[in-house]
């Protein structure tokens, strides 16, 4: 198989000079047939995209760099590829004989202009993959930005997601298509100039919070509910929130209770900020609340988080995230709480985040945010299944299933309500861990995925933390997060008056 990227020779890029594409873990052929520009990009574009390397990229190229040299040789002829993947905006030759037709669309637009006029008022573009030939949409995807660096970071972005996309239709897997709704935009004053110059602002912002305080800061939420629960509700409401005490220079994440040999615990995620690493500790709790000091249970050399917790043939188990370690590795508790042992890997050579398991059909099931290397971490879900939680694991046929930023990524255990699957998701569409959606399960097996987001939870008078992005219960004990403003103090005082520390620079975004 070959397949041929047609891309205008004025508009280069990085990322379309590639030799090969990974399908299925084997490296596809890439040829370039470098096309006459159809529509010219905005004045100065090429000297903002030069700008953003120096100031935003530390003088690093980026895949949306424009090449130094455009080899000759790169030129083919149309008909010696199996598959064409068109990113200009130019019509289709009826007479191509290539067996697949590709037209990435941007917002409903064609092109990089159609990319580009999506960042430049504020958001990243719905991206579908059409068939040229017969019109149909074969995959559809909303790209996550929590990576993406200014109007260059953007734009590779986007076309990272769109190649994951464009591979998972050559490897002939089934697609699912997803409704996705474009955003409307926030608008970008003073077009390119105004969008990169705000960009500029905005990491300037970042970088002094970032200097002021530990970023970002995440806290625990806790409460005891005889009520109805969030899932009934739809909403924070009922009792009060609790804010789990931390050490400062730690922060608390992804809460996972159990209740296991007659006690209670909170297991999750502890980061020191002064090295960057996460561990797994954990805190015990009684009718009263919070019993203690938190313990650490579990570290690595690598860094870890979302303690996932599941009870299986009489045993305890905990699947933290270990992704930049590249497995989805299995611990069993031998010792409740402090003590696991490593027991087994499920899945190895990967990049999954926030593995979590339900039972459906007498069949197990993993879902998790899946990252080919490239792009956001929070948009692409894959899920794999077996018969036992030991495995083997097996890929859903149509991985990745899902590419949304909004409802991808998981955020807790799975809830059976009513005889109805649910699973808590996080909203990333206004940047990671914003916000929480309930989405229901309407149709899953080794073949088949559809989900419903039914409910949206933010951050809000019911919940003053910044951002939400995990939700668990046991009993009546019902745990979340967020993040809030947590200064250097100690660490700046002998180097900053008191004035500027208590200005707490703090844009949004940054935490």
């Amino acid at each position: 198989m070959i397949i041929e990227f047609r891309c205008e020779r004025e508009y280069a890029r990085r990322w379309m000079c590639r030799k090969t594409l990974s399908v299925d873990g084997r490296d596809v052929p890439v040829q370039v047939a470098w096309t006459a520009t159809v529509e010219p990009r905005p004045a100065g574009l090429d000297a903002l995209f030069e700008l953003e390397r120096v100031v935003l990229h530390k003088g690093k190229h980026s895949d949306a760099s424009k090449p130094t040299v455009i080899p000759e040789r790169a030129q083919v002829r149309p008909e010696t590829a199996d598959v064409i993947v068109d990113f200009t905006g130019a019509a289709r030759d009826p007479n191509c004989p290539a067996r697949l037709y590709l037209r990435p669309l941007f917002n409903g637009g064609a092109g990089e202009n159609a990319a580009l006029a999506a960042i430049l008022a504020g958001d990243l573009p719905v991206i579908d993959i059409v068939n040229e030939i017969d019109g149909s949409v074969l995959d559809r995807g909303h790209p996550s930005g929590e990576i993406a660096a200014g109007l260059s970071g953007a734009l590779e972005t986007v076309m990272a997601r769109t190649l994951t996309m464009v591979a998972a239709i050559v490897s002939g897997r089934p697609r699912i298509v997803p409704q996705l709704v474009p955003s409307a935009g926030h608008g970008a004053p003073g077009g390119p100039v105004g969008y990169v110059a705000r960009g500029l602002a905005v990491s300037v912002a970042k970088e002094i919070y970032r200097l002021c305080c530990y970023a970002p800061h995440w806290h625990v939420g806790w409460r005891f509910n005889d009520g109805a629960d969030v899932w009934q509700t739809g909403d924070l409401s009922g009792p009060s929130w609790n804010v789990l005490g931390d050490p400062g220079d730690h922060f608390y994440a992804d809460p996972f209770p159990i209740a296991w040999q007659g006690r209670t615990f909170v297991f999750f995620e502890d980061l020191d900020h002064r090295v960057g690493k996460g561990i797994i500790s954990a805190i015990e709790f009684n009718d009263e609340g919070p019993v203690g000091k938190a313990v650490p249970v579990l570290e690595e050399p690598w860094h870890l988080s979302y303690p996932f917790l599941i009870e299986s043939d009489g045993a305890l188990w905990m699947i933290p995230e270990s992704s930049l370690h590249g497995d989805v590795a299995l611990y069993k508790c031998v010792r409740f709480p402090d003590k696991w042992e490593r027991h087994a890997t499920l899945l190895s050579g990967l990049e999954l985040a926030d593995a979590t398991i339900t039972q459906h059909d007498g069949l197990h099931y993993l879902f998790g945010a899946w990252r080919d290397g490239a792009g956001g971490y929070s948009d692409s879900l894959a899920i794999y299944y077996a018969d036992h939680l030991l495995g083997p694991w097996l890929p859903h046929a149509s991985n990745p299933v899902l590419i949304d930023r909004a409802s991808a990524r998981p955020a807790g255990n799975f809830v059976t309500l009513n005889g109805k699957l649910w699973r808590p998701v996080q909203n990333c569409a206004d940047g990671y861990g914003a916000a929480l959606a309930l989405a229901e399960v309407v149709e899953l097996s080794p073949t088949t995925f559809k989900q419903i987001v039914r409910h949206s939870l933010k951050p809000g008078p019911l919940w003053p933390g910044r951002k939400l992005h995990t939700l668990n219960r046991c009993g009546r004990l019902e745990v979340i997060d967020g993040s809030r403003v947590q200064p250097k103090t100690r660490a700046l005082a002998s180097r900053f008056p008191s004035t500027v520390l208590s200005a707490r620079a703090s844009p949004s975004s940054a935490v």
